[in-house]
């Protein structure tokens, strides 16, 4: 005995003529089944008696004969309704599989640290719900397509005197436990990655499901940024700490050093301790200018300003000790120094030598072998101007406009040593001449390269707009 059991769910009057039912009732009349019996297992299939959506049962019982067996091939196959995914919105989704999305997070999160960190699975996500949870908020917000095209061009409103965002804090700790920018950003990129993917395996996708999709992206994206910025800030503070604490702390040993090799040079030990410390004066002069450029540029970062305290100067004396200190220091160049016209003004002399240190020294690394480096000062009706000139390759105008930017050289093979500075000399010259009301500037041709230095006669009206100006910022 076979039984055969079919549940149709199909209310159209078409289902009930498919070709393998008809085949079925012929093969069941041909076998001699009573016509009552025949009408009675079918009174429930009548056309017409099924409503739509509802489910009935034939129940048919055909004995196999050896010689006529019935086809397997030939036995009705349910009719089965088409599926469709259920319509589900991006934003209750979220919602109702975070735990979920979540173990996702913590298990990428957890790959981006060292195997031996102790990494608790509330550190592992931060705040990563949170984040989600203003990006289905966002989801629920009305946009209109204006708004839209704002926020995706990085143009929303900004909210001032806002509450730092999940965002924003998940950056700064994130920054903190030791993980780079790329990390991240890679955090975001598996987030967002996990969620679509866990959504298109749930939901069918419409026009409203696709423009969940945009809006969500969108609030990743806005995460990711405001993300971003924090962290880099972090970055950026850690590091101005750091230098700021490097360039204190160091100076006092240094000093140190230097003094106890001024006292071996003047004592008469000898030609060699005097020459050992004639060395040590030179490197400890060389580390001191590293670490008043770490200083300065700490200052500047971190919005302080410079230091700048003006009286009257007469550039002649204080430059000529500049210069035959870079004589001690470089034996083998050659440097020249030209005084012209009235040379004196309010200035802050210490910070003018340290202008010219770091033109020499730039000079000096970049210069042709054997050629002079050219100091010349002139004095003008309101202005002084300050050069130095070295002959050497020509300096483009794409390399010239940033130059003078924050950690940033020349191109080392032009340099004539590997003993290179920081890339912070020329951005000093730069902020001590505008502190002063000054400008830079930089030619360069076949012949020489010259980096001119104008500062106006009488720089205390601009110093006291720079002290006005800070204290109203702070």
């Amino acid at each position: 005995m076979l039984t055969l059991q079919a549940t149709l769910t199909d209310s159209s009057p078409g289902a009930w003529n498919h070709p393998r039912l008809r085949n079925m009732k012929a093969e069941i009349y041909d076998r001699r089944h009573p016509p009552a019996r025949f009408a009675q297992q079918h009174l429930m299939v009548k056309r017409g008696e099924m409503a739509a959506g509802v489910a009935s049962t034939i129940s048919l019982r055909a004995s196999r004969r050896a010689q006529n067996p019935i086809a397997a091939g030939s036995l009705l196959e349910p009719i089965r309704p088409r599926h469709h995914p259920a319509r589900v919105r991006l934003g209750p989704f979220i919602q109702e599989n975070m735990e979920r999305i979540l173990v996702d997070w913590e298990a990428f999160a957890k790959t981006l640290y060292p195997p031996g960190a102790k990494m608790t699975p509330l550190a592992l996500r931060d705040h990563a719900q949170k984040i989600l949870q203003a990006v289905v908020t966002d989801l629920a917000t009305p946009q209109t397509r204006h708004e839209q095209a704002e926020k995706s061009m990085g143009r929303a409103p900004i909210v001032h005197n806002a509450p730092e965002t999940a965002a924003q804090t998940h950056a700064v700790l994130r920054a903190q436990s030791g993980l780079d920018i790329n990390q991240l950003a890679a955090e975001y990129r598996a987030l967002r990655a996990s969620v679509l993917r866990l959504w298109q395996e749930k939901a069918h996708t419409g026009p409203e499901e696709f423009e969940d999709v945009i809006r969500f992206n969108e609030g990743i994206d806005e995460a990711l940024a405001e993300s971003i910025k924090f962290f880099s800030a972090q970055v950026d503070q850690s590091r101005n700490l750091l230098l700021g604490m490097l360039g204190h702390d160091m100076r006092n040993p240094l000093n140190a050093i230097v003094m106890t090799a001024s006292s071996l040079a003047t004592l008469s030990a000898g030609e060699d301790i005097s020459e050992a410390a004639m060395v040590l004066i030179r490197s400890g002069a060389s580390i001191k200018a590293l670490l008043d450029d770490l200083v300065d540029f700490n200052r500047t970062k971190l919005g302080l300003g410079l230091n700048i305290t003006l009286r009257e100067i007469d550039l002649t004396k204080l430059f000529a000790d500049e210069i035959n200190q870079h004589r001690a220091v470089h034996p083998e160049s050659h440097l020249e120094l030209t005084l012209a016209g009235n040379v004196t003004g309010q200035w802050d002399g210490e910070r003018l030598q340290q202008v010219l240190r770091n033109l020499v020294s730039n000079a000096l690394a970049y210069g042709a072998t054997g050629e002079p480096v050219r100091v010349m000062v002139e004095g003008g009706d309101d202005t002084v101007r300050i050069a130095v000139a070295n002959r050497g390759p020509v300096i483009d105008r794409t390399t010239a406009d940033y130059l003078f930017d924050p950690l940033q050289r020349g191109a080392s093979a032009h340099r004539r040593s590997d003993r290179g500075g920081l890339g912070l000399g020329l951005y000093i010259v730069r902020e001590i001449t505008r502190a002063h009301g000054g400008t830079v500037d930089l030619r360069s041709s076949p012949e020489e390269t010259v980096i001119s230095v104008c500062l106006p006669r009488d720089s205390r009206p601009v110093a006291a707009a720079g002290e006005n100006e800070l204290a109203a910022s702070s």
